[in-house]
């Protein structure tokens, strides 16, 4: 049984679970991986250019197979040879694996994308709902058509407008342009995330605390600003 000092005196070599997770998205056979990871355990240990013939036997395939495996990394973009001049002059050839990595960083960013994309499709799906709970009725075209631009040609977030329509439910104003009149209102004020809308409620209702009788102690729930008033 293998000792742990011998067990440590073999060295280590690490890699990155987003690597060994993703490497088949990166267009690598499990072979080449392999292979690729063997060749990085050299690096790791200061051998920049191994000798394939223990690599092919630990691996238990032909060099024939080998060579062809080194060539098919090398048309991925996953490693590349290159060459550099040591300090006496001489030349010599070593592996490059920084690839493998950049071509990770871009799946990684295509991933979140994905994932960004699939979760705003979400939220609009989401707030063509709450419009149609709240105005009791299905959207016409010409509603989701007036949505669509809030969200690609005005660019507000799904949440901005989903607090707007809020608003024009607490002032019982069931009315896109009403909806609308809130928006260009928060825009104007530099308002664009929730927490902002919310400083600006606050803000609101200080307001209108401060114009209420003294003998007046709650407010009422609805929101008591007419947007329209607005220019």
């Amino acid at each position: 049984m293998i000792s742990l000092q011998e067990y440590l005196s073999k060295g280590q070599t690490v890699l990155s679970n987003i690597l060994i997770e993703n490497y088949r998205h990166l267009g690598m056979t499990n072979d080449e991986f392999l292979l690729w990871i063997q060749l990085y355990r050299y690096h790791e240990a200061g051998d920049e250019f191994p000798d394939l013939i223990p690599i092919s036997k630990n691996m238990g395939i032909t060099q024939q197979d080998i060579y062809q495996l080194l060539n098919q990394l090398v048309q991925k973009n996953v490693i590349m040879i290159e060459s550099k001049r040591s300090t006496d002059g001489r030349i010599t050839d070593y592996y490059d694996f920084s690839p493998i990595f950049e071509k990770l960083r871009v799946l990684l960013k295509q991933q979140q994308n994905q994932a960004e994309n699939q979760q705003f499709e979400r939220q609009v799906q989401h707030l063509y709902q709450m419009f149609e709970a709240e105005f009791g009725r299905p959207l016409s075209p010409i509603e989701y058509q007036r949505i669509g631009q809030w969200l690609e040609e005005d660019q507000y977030q799904p949440e901005l407008v989903q607090l707007a329509l809020k608003e024009a439910v607490l002032n019982q104003a069931y009315s896109l342009n009403y909806i609308d009149r809130i928006l260009i209102s928060w825009e104007r004020k530099n308002i664009h995330s929730t927490a902002q809308v919310e400083e600006e409620q606050k803000r609101r209702k200080r307001q209108l605390l401060q114009k209420a009788p003294t003998s007046e102690k709650k407010l009422p729930k609805i929101s008591m600003h007419n947007w329209l008033d607005e220019e």
